[in-house]
């Protein structure tokens, strides 16, 4: 990574001077260097300001930046200092290597080991079996998949869960909702009654019901049904959960039971006011929790924790869990739990995410469980999956989305998955060109390719771009050097992605890379009767496609060629 090979260059530099006796009274490097793109591009292409160090330099910036400088030996680079920056600035030579890189590794190229085998679980949507998904559950889905797509690729071993919450109150609700839609299919005149589910989506789920239903109980039918549409939405949306897990087998199995064994055995749950209470202020926690209540029935963070053991037992060294931000008070009683049953609550990672708000014709759209509502389901089908995936991934999961219906179904460059799949597609189709016949407007003839599909892929096997730069104006080279460096800034991008779980710096990662490669196409003439020249750009429209279409990959979004 780039900036980081400048950083350690600069790091060892410091060091030797300090050794030297050359600032000071400086013994170590006592703050975070920092790589970043000068703002007046003539200074250099990257730098890194020192000047910090004048607190115990007791030296003035520049002064300690050309001190530094002095323990730095440029290769395919050079150096110079302003004020308190050293900047670097790339030659020919280094910009062909990220080139070769590039070509050589292909979709390998942006790979880091970050995750160095780690058995990851990470659990997602996990809604209710008792309905349609809501828009919310398809921002949990894309940010779910894509932070397994990602951490995958960047070396964790990475199994993705859906936990079902079968095991409650709300089924025998679903049971009586389906019942009375049934009834009033067959002719009753009979009402949904306070406190059930009202959807209309029933009205079907009913229909089926009469068709055949397959001697299940109400419960078991409206269950079941409503599970396989929510597994058919979610392949649809290009997410793979490799287990579905049932909270009922948790008590099938006497897991809950197990786990209230251990935690009393160990001291850690008590009687109170007819309830049995968790010492979860034992462990952080801003007061203890009822596992039991009055009535004998568990609470649902009973079962909580006998799941998350069940996922310890299986082996995973970190459980990731992307929650609603409505939880966030959830967080230290499972962490207290987890410390409680002889873990390390250090492995239990969660995820806060925050709403969704629906925009369409310029109006929010309501967003209510119950009754008529928008679904994920009729979201996915007004703007395709592509673009809900993209818009649900493009801010931190932190922050509250507005979902644009109209302008992420629009074809404009406004809409930022549309610009984004437009570059990748006209970079697919320059290279198509290369190799195709041309015709001659004037004549009406028929002309042969650029280039043959064979002396492409050997000049991409070994390319040499060094002598394209004699002939670049200064635009050219610039939008040349530009989208080079924005190329190779992918792989740091998607190592931070991975460490702070963090894929909507992927899509803005994407709108910039997309921005870059129209301004270089908008400079550059890539295909000319001049072979040499044609094979070299093309080169760089290839590297463009090559990390264009991993990232889009990585998110679960589609990489067209053409549009």
């Amino acid at each position: 990574m780039l900036k980081n090979y400048f950083i350690e260059i600069t790091k060892n530099a410091i060091n030797s001077a300090i050794k030297a006796k050359e600032l000071g009274e400086t013994s170590e490097i006592n703050f975070e260097l920092v790589c970043d793109v000068p703002k007046n591009k003539s200074f250099g292409d990257l730098a890194i300001n020192v000047s910090a160090l004048a607190r115990t330099a007791k030296m003035a910036p520049p002064v300690i930046a050309q001190t530094i400088v002095k323990h730095i030996k440029p290769e395919n680079y050079s150096v110079n200092v302003v004020a308190g920056f050293i900047n670097f600035k790339l030659e020919k030579e280094f910009l062909n290597k990220i080139v070769k890189e590039i070509l050589t590794e292909k979709e390998d190229y942006l790979k880091t080991d970050i995750g160095k085998g780690e058995k990851v679980n990470i659990e997602y949507v996990s809604a209710n079996p008792t309905g349609p998904f809501h828009i919310g559950h398809g921002r949990w889905a894309a940010l779910g998949s894509a932070l397994a797509n990602i951490m995958s690729y960047c070396g964790y071993n990475v199994f993705q869960e859906f936990y079902i919450n079968d095991a409650g109150n709300q089924i025998n609700k679903l049971a009586r909702s389906l019942e009375i839609r049934v009834l009033q299919l067959k002719g009753e005149d009979i009402e949904m009654e306070e406190g059930l589910y009202p959807g209309e989506y029933l009205i079907d789920c009913a229909k089926r019901y009469i068709k055949d239903n397959k001697g299940l109980s109400y419960g078991d039918f409206a269950k079941a049904d409503m599970l396989r549409l929510q597994k058919e939405l979610l392949e649809k949306f290009g997410t793979h959960f490799d287990l579905f897990f049932s909270e009922l087998t948790l008590y099938e199995n006497k897991e809950v039971e197990k786990c209230m064994e251990t935690l009393k055995k160990s001291g850690k749950i008590y009687e109170k006011d007819g309830a049995t209470w968790f010492k979860s202020s034992d462990y952080g926690d801003d007061q203890d929790r009822v596992l039991v209540k009055t009535d004998g029935k568990n609470t649902y963070l009973t079962a909580d924790i006998a799941y998350h053991k069940n996922k310890l037992d299986r082996g995973f060294d970190r459980l990731i869990n992307i929650w609603g931000a409505d939880h966030h008070g959830y967080i230290p009683r499972m962490k207290a739990a987890i410390e409680a049953l002889g873990y390390d609550s250090s492995k239990l990672e969660v995820i806060l995410g925050q709403l969704v708000n629906l925009i369409q014709d310029g109006e929010q759209q309501r967003m209510g469980k119950r009754k008529k509502m928008v679904t994920l389901d009729e979201l996915v089908e007004e703007v395709g999956v592509d673009a809900t995936r993209f818009w649900m991934l493009m801010r931190s999961s932190d922050t509250t989305i507005d979902f644009d219906v109209d302008l992420a179904k629009s074809q404009t460059d406004k809409n930022p998955v549309f610009y984004v799949q437009y570059a990748h597609a006209r970079a697919c189709s320059i290279l198509r060109k290369a190799i195709e016949k041309r015709l001659d407007i004037d004549n009406k003839t028929e002309l042969p390719p650029y280039l043959t599909k064979e002396e492409t892929e050997q000049f991409f096997k070994n390319p040499d771009i060094i002598p394209m730069f004699e002939n670049l104006s200064e635009e050219q080279l610039d939008a040349v050097k530009t989208l080079v460096l924005k190329l190779e800034e992918g792989k740091a991008l998607l190592y931070n992605a991975v460490k702070y779980r963090a894929p909507y710096m992927i899509c803005k990662y994407l709108t910039e890379l997309a921005n870059t490669f129209h301004h270089f196409y908008n400079y550059t003439r890539v295909l000319s009767d001049d072979k040499e020249d044609s094979l070299i750009k093309l080169s760089l429209v290839n590297c463009f496609r090559i990390v264009m279409a991993k990232m889009l990959d990585l998110i679960g979004v589609s990489q067209p060629e053409k549009m």
